[in-house]
């Protein structure tokens, strides 16, 4: 039997919807409040709940992301009496299945929870017990939804778009999926699409006959046929060449190709898999990549979220790293200290976890026989940064720029509107967040914002109710 949580502080509003859910032969539970309702999604297995957004202790968008870190975590549907657009829109990027604005039908609200129900025992049964994730390291809410999405993909035949930028792992992504699906026992083949040479990217991708150009003493299988059984994974797709695009378009339909100079067409049972770091849809409409290719390839999409927004995995993947680093190297085990972590937490990774991991490289190479790490054996260039930053925020903090005055002295260096607007709207809302010791509720009612709106300023700026709290000193971490 289905369980249901129904997190809402209106008691009237609760009792009809647990009536609702008995009567639909599911189990009923209510939370007057969002601390109540986190607390019983941690202990209890729930599949769905049903989540106000007006809260007396948080706002339900918030609550959102924190139910879709949990194991395992529930359908969420949105029941409240804010028909906000805005609001609607953030609840579903946050996961939410549906979003129901008060007063909704009975019969709207059966078939919503009926639908959603049904959706996740077609899941539940066709997910992977356990999904394994070899080299993916992290429980971010951020990763969390990823790994949720792999293990769909994995059940699924589907051609498969992985996006992200540069050095998030979307090849660790892809061999995931390959490897918790039905093919993992067929061959995993990688064509790097940035380094195909353009002379002889048929030949690489669907072979060639003997004779078919100088130096083909053999008939040779290509890429594609290499896949045969397994998946095929095409990296940086969006620099395949385009006069081979049309070619690949009717290869993904019909699994069938000729090689180069061949005389009969082969066949290729593989799954394919692509990845790229580009803005595919605007490539497309300046004519550099085909629309309808890009249709095919999109059948799934996966968006891996970079580095600086999984802040809570960089510890992890850190010490995980400097662990494998030492065995890898036969070296004793170093510690890694509090200002060291720190200092990896304000950086903000522009090539991600590629960057980081070729830093801590250098860290402990750096550190020599030294047992603990410190921020001086971070590479130059990203000490130099923090630095600056922590400079430029001491100033800022020291001396408040007042209306009357120019923020940087001289014309070339006066700061713009925007940037000035963004600078005064941070410094606000570190304040009331400050002055309300995190409570949304009183920081709404003080500001004038809805909570929609707090919401959304707050997300901008990344600040959070505990980035404005002092924070105690970490003690020295050494690795186990």
């Amino acid at each position: 039997m289905p369980d249901i949580l129904i997190i809402d502080d209106d008691p009237g509003i609760s009792q009809i919807l647990a009536e609702v859910a008995k009567k639909m032969d599911c189990g009923a539970h209510c939370a007057p409040t969002a601390a109540q309702g986190l607390a019983a999604i941690q202990s209890v297995a729930f599949d769905l709940v049903l989540l106000d957004v007006g809260l007396p202790d948080d706002d339900g968008l918030h609550l959102l992301p924190q139910i879709r870190q949990i194991e395992n975590p529930p359908e969420v549907i949105i029941i409240t009496g804010n028909g906000d657009p805005d609001a609607a829109e953030t609840a579903i990027r946050n996961g939410a299945w549906d979003y129901l604005v008060k007063p909704a039908s009975v019969g709207d609200i059966k078939l919503t929870i009926q639908r959603a129900l049904t959706y996740r025992a077609g899941k539940q049964a066709g997910l992977p017990k356990v999904l394994r994730r070899d080299g993916i390291v992290g429980q971010s809410t951020s990763l969390n939804a990823v790994l949720e999405r792999v293990a769909q993909a994995a059940i699924s035949e589907a051609n498969v778009l992985i996006c992200g930028e540069t050095g998030t792992g979307k090849e660790l992504m892809a061999r995931a999926i390959h490897e918790n699906s039905t093919r993992a026992q067929g061959p995993f083949v990688i064509v790097d699409c940035a380094a195909l040479p353009e002379t002889l990217v048929e030949s690489l991708l669907f072979g060639h006959a003997k004779g078919a150009f100088t130096g083909a003493d053999k008939e040779r299988d290509g890429l594609i046929r290499q896949a045969h059984g397994g998946t095929l994974f095409l990296d940086e797709v969006g620099e395949l060449p385009i006069l081979i695009q049309k070619t690949f378009l009717r290869v993904i339909q019909e699994h069938r190709f000729r090689p180069v100079s061949g005389q009969c067409e082969v066949d290729s049972n593989f799954r394919l898999i692509t990845a790229t770091n580009r803005d595919l849809d605007a490539t497309a409409a300046k004519g550099r990549f085909r629309g309808d290719l890009l249709f095919r390839l999109r059948s799934f999409s996966i968006d891996v979220p970079p580095l600086r927004r999984r802040k809570q995995d960089i510890q992890t993947l850190a010490l995980f790293h400097i662990n494998r680093l030492c065995g890898r190297h036969s070296m004793e085990i170093k510690g890694v200290s509090s200002d060291f972590l720190q200092a990896l937490q304000a950086y903000q990774w522009p090539g991600n976890i590629r960057e980081l991991f070729h830093a801590l490289e250098e860290a402990l190479a750096m550190a020599g026989h030294e047992p603990t790490l410190h921020p001086h054996h971070l590479p130059t260039h990203i000490r130099a940064i923090l630095t600056r930053q922590s400079v430029k925020a001491n100033a800022q903090n020291a001396k408040p720029p007042k209306a009357s005055e120019s923020i940087v002295p001289g014309p070339e260096g006066f700061m713009n509107f925007a940037g000035y607007r963004d600078l005064m709207e941070r410094r606000y809302l570190e304040q009331l967040l400050r002055l309300t010791r995190g409570s949304r509720k009183e920081a709404c009612r003080i500001s004038g914002l809805s909570r929609t709106r707090l919401f959304e300023l707050m997300k901008k700026h990344d600040l959070s109710e505990e980035s404005v709290k002092p924070r105690p000193v970490a003690p020295l971490v050494r690795i186990v």
